[in-house]
């Protein structure tokens, strides 16, 4: 059984029967019998798919945006724009994948060689709650684009969105099979792995979930992608517009209500920018409205769950222990629903809690550098990889600067966002392989050579 839980008010919202051993297997087979056509039905009409999917997607969009914010809280205007993100993705690849899949035409001695993408067969897809249309979204839309069929085993708390993004693909016209949604816990997903028929993982979620995937895609030598946790660095280097960093990096701090992995949270201030870029800083988070997230006027809702909540005030409480300095916030809200106070430390470092672990809420902590090179190596320290953010007026010395910076992405003077147009991932202990752009619709094919004399 599966349940909802409403995090403005901690109360129940609904259950969902899991799906028993005999209907995954039965999910299993028709997404293999599916492969077959839709691989041979041709791009053309898969992209139609997904183009019909985005008009589906903005015919339907009050209604997802309101689901997403009973499921996990998070703001009515922040999720109106992920199903429009969503919508966009599609069109997206609807228009660019017959370029993103077209063959690699490469001269030898043959009469002719190439490079075609194959499509490797069903995909599970493991997702996480925090983007529970977006996420989806980014990794279904280049695989079926590519010919791939997908099966989505979505997080247990956000099951009313798992189910609407089928309804969303079978409206579009998608063929029985070629979309599915598992309604499971985590319990199957080993034995799902290690079917045959299962050609690919991709999986975004926490550290230990990528690792126990990988473990278990590796015994199989099924592909995978993994997109893991993030403790993004935001560098402010001596010359950068201070009120600009500040303003983005509220921005960026706060998103989703503070629960994304590409979200900044260690915020890397060089030398005389340190003191008036920390109280911009304080000031732009400080007018953040904490409340309701259906209301207008409210920048951050609760965290999606009570644990997660209690996981974030625990990070504080063992950062300031330790000699963080806490300048904002800092305590759980006494109202119904799992809200956090918008939250800020100073005088943090690589020692404490919120300087080496993942934040996920309303939590930003500054970290002093003496010089570039010590905020570059402070950016390096950490385990994750995912994204980085770097502010200066110099805008070449910037990118000088960002090749030297350990990540998947570094953006200069922009927050760190995913976008169908450019590829996404991380590296270190923020996974392998990447999504989006034609990276993603060729991560789950089979890049087969041609040679014809």
């Amino acid at each position: 059984m599966l349940t909802t839980i409403n995090p403005t008010t901690g109360q129940q919202v609904a259950t969902w029967e899991t799906h028993d051993a005999d209907q995954v297997t039965t999910a299993l087979a028709r997404s293999w019998d599916a492969f077959g056509d839709w691989r041979s039905a041709g791009l053309a009409r898969r992209t139609e798919v997904l183009a019909a999917a985005a008009d589906e997607l903005d015919r339907r969009r009050d209604e997802l945006a309101e689901l997403m914010v009973t499921e996990m809280g998070k703001t009515l205007a922040a999720a109106g724009s992920e199903v429009d993100k969503c919508a966009w993705a599609c069109r997206h690849y609807a228009e660019h994948a017959a370029g993103y899949l077209a063959h690699d035409v490469i001269e030898t001695d043959a009469a002719r060689s190439y490079v075609r993408f194959d499509p490797l067969g069903p995909i599970l897809a493991i997702m996480p709650w925090n983007f529970p249309f977006w996420q989806a979204f980014r990794a279904l839309a280049p695989a079926l684009a590519a010919g791939n069929t997908m099966l989505l085993k979505h997080a247990s708390n956000v099951p009313g969105c798992a189910m609407a993004i089928e309804e969303v693909l079978t409206a579009a016209g998608a063929p029985d099979g070629v979309f599915t949604t598992l309604l499971i816990g985590s319990d199957p997903i080993d034995d799902i792995i290690a079917d045959q028929r299962i050609r690919g993982v991709t999986l975004t979620g926490s550290e230990p979930a990528g690792r126990a995937v990988a473990e278990q895609a590796g015994a199989h030598l099924t592909p995978t992608v993994l997109e893991l946790g993030g403790s993004d660095p935001f560098i402010v280097l001596p010359d950068a517009d201070i009120d600009h960093a500040a303003e983005v990096a509220a921005s960026s701090r706060l998103i989703n209500n503070g629960q994304s992995c590409i979200a900044a949270k260690r915020f890397i201030v060089v030398g005389d920018a340190l003191e008036p870029f920390t109280e911009a800083f304080r000031a732009q988070l400080a007018e953040a409205t904490v409340g309701d997230p259906m209301e207008d006027d409210t920048d951050v809702g609760p965290l999606a769950r009570e644990d997660l909540r209690d996981d974030l005030q625990d990070q504080v409480r063992r950062s300031v222990d330790d000699g963080a300095r806490l300048v904002l916030g800092g305590e759980v809200q006494d109202r119904p629903g799992w809200f956090h106070d918008v939250t800020l430390l100073t005088d943090v470092d690589m020692r404490h809690a919120a300087g080496w672990e993942e934040t996920f809420g309303p939590l930003a902590a500054v970290l002093p550098a003496a010089d570039e090179q010590d905020a570059v190596a402070l950016a390096n320290a950490s385990r994750f990889g995912l994204g980085a953010a770097i502010f200066s007026t110099d805008v070449e010395h910037a990118q000088e600067v960002a090749a030297q910076v350990e990540s998947g992405a570094v953006f200069v003077n922009e927050l760190v966002k995913s976008d169908p147009r450019v590829p996404f991932g991380g590296v270190k202990d923020s996974g392998y392989g990447r999504e989006l752009g034609e990276y993603g619709a060729k991560a789950f094919t089979n890049a087969k050579t041609i040679w014809v004399s």
